[in-house]
């Protein structure tokens, strides 16, 4: 494997591509219950809603803060135990996935990769 890739088990991805910023997210409205709900996509199921947990990352429709369970997760608690204590929050097993997946390419992006010396 070269240094400036890396492969999370998915697929390989280019360091260069995930070092660089994201993309320009784009503000989306929807209905939800009774309520305009808005909020910038970071993942298929974690948002910034600007009216939400001041922007900060949520679970999609919650004021679950992705933060809280990338605490527990670093806490020692199973994907099991997690989504079984947030189960009235409808959170899923492979929303949980995605936090860890989201937080790994915001740590790669923020650190420079250095070659190991020969």
């Amino acid at each position: 494997m070269m240094y400036n890739q890396i492969n999370d088990g998915q697929g390989a991805y280019n360091m260069d591509t995930i070092r660089s910023r994201p993309p320009k997210r784009q503000l989306v409205r929807e209905v939800y219950g009774d309520d305009v709900y808005e909020y910038y996509p970071l993942g298929e199921y974690i948002v910034a809603a600007p009216g939400v947990c001041g922007g900060r990352p949520t679970f999609k429709y919650t004021r679950l803060e992705v933060s809280t369970i990338l605490a527990l997760i670093a806490a020692g608690e199973s994907l099991q135990q997690i989504t079984q204590a947030y189960a009235l929050s409808r959170l899923t097993p492979d929303a949980v996935k995605e936090a860890v997946r989201l937080a790994d390419q915001a740590l790669m992006r923020s650190v420079q990769m250095v070659p190991a010396a020969a």
